[in-house]
């Protein structure tokens, strides 16, 4: 091969060749995009221990794909021809995850443990952990408040299969509205996979952008009297109820929607090594290092489903404002079943606790909290807010158990 030839096949060879491809444009404003998504995890701080992951594994696979005609190439790191024969009940490989194994790149390898639904359940691990249900236990109404914010979940759901989507991915677009990034990766993963991208970026924006979403929607249904209103402090919870809680719930939940067992299972196994007082360092362990290396996995394994001929379409548009609807209307549900509290309990919830039953825990019951104080100085509502924050935790879970039954 004379000097000539070597430096055509490197030329024909190199990423810059992909300009000039048909579709070459589409990869170019996939990285564009994933450049903007970095900037708003790291520079304006969006959910950044995730938003970074993805945008950096959507980086990945539009480079990686953009000069890559047979995207079945060995160069490729994520090859979507494998997954959708994975996918195809008439395929010679369908769930046949040692042909992933074998033909697959770096990001198909990644993506398994989203597939298999592994990475959202260890993340719940983490979150049973780190969570509290001490307000809830000490204001069981709270439950109410994280039932009533998974409006926007059904109504999501009608409002995609009227736009003609299928009724497994109206199920995945829907549970943007509980605001649960981990639950609609999970449910996503086991329903409607092709829409993973979309529908992952939607749900993480959404949950960084609680405090510019919900505190117009708490002003429109609230009077500034019913934001004024301060509660009184909570009974104190037993040693012995946190430990018995999650036990209960497990036995309970699962038996009723068994399709929830890996969320919910997770979710107070965590929360027992938390409070049962023995488990001290495996707590910690989950609380932080398998935290951290889960979430560096599910990141850019994720990012890695936004390739460019897959994501770019209407279908990603609908999602994105089927999403924010989704959202606004579970702040809307938590919201008004607040108000009907404060009704029945003659003034004494402030019905703003209701907006921190989705499931962003604790990030909406910080802007109850703030918005309370807006109203009423003196006012504390954080640790009320927390009550309905760690029920939509659960809610969500069991909303995504539901739809799991009825469509998986």
């Amino acid at each position: 091969m004379d000097i000539l030839e070597t430096l055509q096949k490197l030329a024909n060879e190199s990423g810059f060749i992909g300009f000039f491809h048909d579709g070459g444009y589409k990869n170019l404003f996939m990285i564009c995009i994933s450049c903007f998504l970095l900037w708003l995890g790291i520079k304006k701080k969006f959910e950044p221990l995730l938003l970074v992951g993805i945008a950096f594994g959507m980086l990945l696979v539009n480079v990686s794909n953009f000069y890559i005609d047979d995207v079945s190439s060995a160069n490729a790191l994520y090859h979507p021809e494998l997954w959708d024969a994975f996918l195809d009940k008439n395929s010679e490989f369908y769930h046949s995850y040692g042909h992933i194994m074998s033909n697959g790149g770096f990001l198909d390898i990644l993506y398994i443990g989203v597939k298999t639904g592994l990475y959202p359940s260890l993340i719940f691990l983490g979150v049973g952990a780190m969570t509290d249900f001490g307000p809830l236990l000490a204001n069981p109404k709270s439950l109410l408040l994280g039932a009533a914010a998974q409006l926007g979940v059904f109504l999501a759901f009608f409002g995609a299969v009227m736009l003609g989507f299928s009724g497994p991915e109206a199920a995945s677009i829907g549970i943007i509205g509980g605001a649960d990034g981990p639950t609609a990766i999970y449910l996503t993963g086991k329903l409607a996979p092709n829409l993973l991208g979309p529908i992952a970026i939607a749900a993480y924006s959404y949950m960084a952008l609680i405090p510019a979403i919900q505190p117009p929607l708490m002003k429109l249904l609230t009077t500034k009297k019913e934001r004024e209103v301060k509660m009184e402090m909570s009974r104190e919870v037993s040693k012995k109820e946190k430990i018995l809680f999650p036990i209960i719930v497990t036995l309970f939940v699962i038996l009723l929607l068994p399709s929830t067992a890996p969320l919910i299972g997770c979710l107070m196994l965590g929360n027992l090594w938390k409070e049962c007082g023995v488990t001290a360092r495996l707590s910690d362990t989950v609380q932080n290092a398998l935290m951290n290396i889960v979430t560096v996995f599910l990141g850019i394994s994720v990012g890695a489903t936004t390739v460019a001929a897959n994501f770019l379409t209407l279908r990603t548009l609908f999602i994105v404002i089927l999403g924010v609807i989704a959202f606004g209307f579970s702040t809307v549900g938590g919201l008004l079943v607040g108000k009907l509290m404060y009704k029945l309990s003659g003034g004494k919830i402030n019905p703003l606790i209701g907006s921190a039953g989705v499931s962003a825990v604790p990030m909406a019951a910080r802007v109850s909290q703030v918005e309370g104080q807006k109203a009423n100085p003196t006012n504390f509502l954080l640790m009320h807010a927390m009550g309905p924050n760690v029920a939509g935790v659960i809610g969500s879970a069991l909303a995504a158990g539901f739809l799991l039954a009825v469509f998986g």
